[in-house]
């Protein structure tokens, strides 16, 4: 099959990379969706508790505001409708072929084509490929001793396994990342006995959730202007945050670390208990995440919190380092995603048959702006590498992604250019002075190890700035940092010159 452009995925950046494309009027792409359903992660995770940790009115399009958010951190269901609505109104739908799992894409430097192959066996050539396949899609199970002999039944939070049911079971819960701060509390309701495996304790602030009334609401669907006005002040709030990460005024570290510590000695009351739940490192330094009511669950009797560390997994439950068995009856993994290792899973080939996931485990995860690469012509990643957030809302950066892909198509029309890639030494510079940024930002130097970091303990992804900066940066294609390569033109096409033959006469 045979198209323009090739999009992989509908997430937020699949669905964003479409609507520009048709606004900008280029409507030659289809989008390649593994599921029978638009979403991404907002489909796949339906864990109990899931829901966002940014307001409503910020993780959503600013070109597809929503005035009828039920609350101010919707839940799974509710963005997931939202999508679902995006994609039925602006038509994006019809652009997409469903159950089509990518499992290569393969640039032809003869043709100057991508080939994408997908599991069922199709291909698809296209001049241009758009990656917006994310970085919270593949789950991480951690590698331990025994796991494939547990009796039970065992799954990820993001693979829930809604057909095993909780009620007066002995649960296992592995890993306390964002996803298990979540879930614990409601299925501690369901279990006889909860016992939870921690390896570093997370920073949890309180979380100012409150129902977003049917008068807001209808301000927000009828008053001109307000839904818009309210999501720019959200923006700037959480904007702020940036000075706190980028290590400027680590007085509001402080500040910030008081609430938590504050918190924890409201809702905790064992003091052996809340002196495992407080982190050893800087806040920032690792995701921070937000509940009111995970600290809380540990008063309960049958909740169990274990520091120790797992040394295996036998048929009957989890076997602790000091060799005490922990009995159970199913076993629940919270152990977060596969984030900057995620492109090792990519299977795509670039110029002279480079690999990508062999090229950023040898040289490092790097592109340049986080959406092209050196060797892969027109290749854009949306969400690349240093392009998350831990402030505010990556939808803004999607947003700009989308609108930079355009304007990067826009400019090889311009040139009458077959293909685009990033020069190396624009790539270089840009990423060494992210790399200088980001060990500036409490990311380094909070004294933790996090999944924002390589196996050689480099950041690849945080974007360490104001997101701001992200749309400044990315608000016109700089054409010295790319290298085109330009069509052949016929003889008829030769008598006219190229805007840029025009604009040296």
């Amino acid at each position: 099959m045979t198209q323009d452009i090739v999009i992989i995925g509908t997430g937020f950046s699949g669905m964003g990379m479409a609507m520009k494309l048709e606004e900008a009027g280029r409507d030659d792409f289809v989008i390649l969706e593994k599921a029978d359903e638009v979403g991404g992660t907002w489909r796949d995770n339906t864990y109990p508790g899931c829901a966002c940790d940014v307001p409503s009115h910020m993780y959503s399009f600013s070109y597809e505001l929503n005035p009828h958010w039920s609350k101010s951190f919707s839940g799974q269901a509710e963005i997931w409708d939202y999508m679902r609505k995006v994609a039925d109104e602006r038509g994006i739908r019809k652009r997409i072929h469903f159950g089509k799992e990518v499992v290569g894409a393969h640039w032809d430097e003869d043709r100057e084509r991508w080939r994408i192959d997908t599991a069922d066996g199709d291909v698809y050539d296209a001049r241009v490929l758009v990656a917006g396949v994310g970085g919270l899609h593949i789950p991480h199970y951690p590698e331990i001793e025994g796991a494939d002999t547990f009796a039970g039944p065992r799954f990820h939070s993001a693979a829930w396994d809604h057909s095993v049911d909780l009620t007066g079971k002995r649960i296992a819960v592995i890993g306390t990342g964002a996803s298990a701060i979540q879930f614990v509390p409601i299925i501690a309701e369901q279990a006889a006995q909860l016992t939870l495996f921690q390896r570093t304790a997370p920073w949890v602030l309180p979380k100012n959730d409150r129902p977003i009334g049917p008068v807001r609401q209808a301000v927000f669907a009828k008053v001109p202007g307000a839904n818009r006005a309210y999501r720019d002040v959200l923006y700037w709030a959480l904007e702020s945050r940036a000075i706190t990460f980028n290590g400027h005024v680590p007085a509001f570290l402080r500040w910030a670390e008081k609430i938590v510590a504050a918190h924890i000695r409201r809702q905790v009351k064992d003091p052996e208990t809340r002196a495992k739940l407080t982190p050893d490192y800087r806040l920032g330094c690792k995701r921070v995440l937000q509940s009111n009511d995970y600290y809380k669950t540990f008063n309960e009797d049958h909740v169990r919190l274990e520091t120790t560390g797992i040394a295996k997994i036998v048929p009957e439950g989890v076997v602790d380092r000091d060799g005490v068995l922990h009995e159970a009856d199913v076993i629940v993994y919270g152990t977060g995603f596969h984030v900057v290792d995620a492109f090792d899973h990519l299977n795509f080939t670039g110029r002279g048959g480079t690999d990508l996931g062999r090229l950023f485990a040898e040289q490092g995860v790097e592109t340049y702006l986080g959406i092209t690469v050196h060797r892969f012509p027109n290749l854009y990643f949306m969400l690349g590498p240093n392009t998350a957030l831990g402030h505010n809302s990556v939808v803004f950066m999607i947003e700009q992604q989308a609108k930079y892909i355009v304007r990067a198509l826009d400019e090889m029309d311009r040139l009458r250019a077959t293909t685009m890639e990033p020069t190396k030494v624009a790539q270089d510079a840009y990423n060494a002075d992210i790399q200088e940024r980001v060990k500036k930002g409490i990311w380094t130097q909070g004294g933790c190890t996090s999944w924002y970091l390589d196996s050689q303990g480099n950041n690849r992804t945080i974007w360490p700035k104001f997101t701001f900066q992200y749309w400044w940066e990315t608000r016109s294609v700089r054409e010295q940092d790319y290298v085109f390569t330009r069509a052949r033109r016929t003889d008829a096409e030769r008598q006219e010159p190229t805007p840029q033959e025009a604009a040296t006469v």
